[in-house]
């Protein structure tokens, strides 16, 4: 029982890191302005470990991977220990196990971009109803933009009701279910 409440507690904050790291990183991706309540919030929780990896990990192509490849690390690290927690590290070759951990490593860091794409997309049709006004709003819509520019030139608006976000969380969905 303690095994199980120490990955519990290993889970919720590997998790949460990574849902940071992998915000800060699409917030720079998609040019979102970290000059807002949540972009500072994702910078100061995050910045102990980006600025350091910054100075050895270059960007390629405009993508920082001082910010997406502790993300992925972090997954590394978490199924190492589920693996480790359940007595199934001497059950592989060392070679099996690794390329096992490192392939579960990239689906777990996509199916964790892909709740952060539509628990964005939710608050956006949110923020859209209830106070488009808001702080959020404007870096909420930076962030989903480049899902929903595509859907929206092919789905036009029913009765001034766009309806690409919901599209969006059905195809997000769809491809949640291929990652399992």
């Amino acid at each position: 029982m303690l095994t199980q409440a120490a990955m519990f507690v290993l889970d919720a904050l590997v998790g949460f890191l990574t849902l940071a790291l992998l915000l800060r990183f699409y917030m720079q991706a998609f040019g979102v302005s970290f000059g807002n309540q949540v972009g500072a919030f994702v910078v100061q929780l995050t910045n102990w470990l980006v600025r350091p990896l910054r100075r050895v990990l270059p960007s390629i192509f405009g993508l920082d991977l001082a910010t997406l490849l502790p993300a992925y690390l972090l997954q590394v690290v978490l199924l190492l220990a589920y693996f480790a927690a359940r007595d199934a590290l001497g059950l592989m070759a060392v070679d099996q196990l690794l390329l096992l951990v490192l392939w579960q490593a990239v689906v777990a860091t996509l199916r964790i971009s892909i709740y952060l794409l539509i628990g964005a997309l939710i608050l956006q049709a949110l923020l859209s109803w209830v106070n488009p006004h808001s702080p959020l709003a404007y870096p909420v819509l930076q962030l989903t933009r480049p899902f929903l520019r595509p859907i929206q030139r092919l789905v036009p608006p029913v009765a001034n009701i766009d309806l690409s976000p919901l599209i969006a969380i059905l195809l997000a969905q769809l491809v949640l279910i291929f990652l399992r």
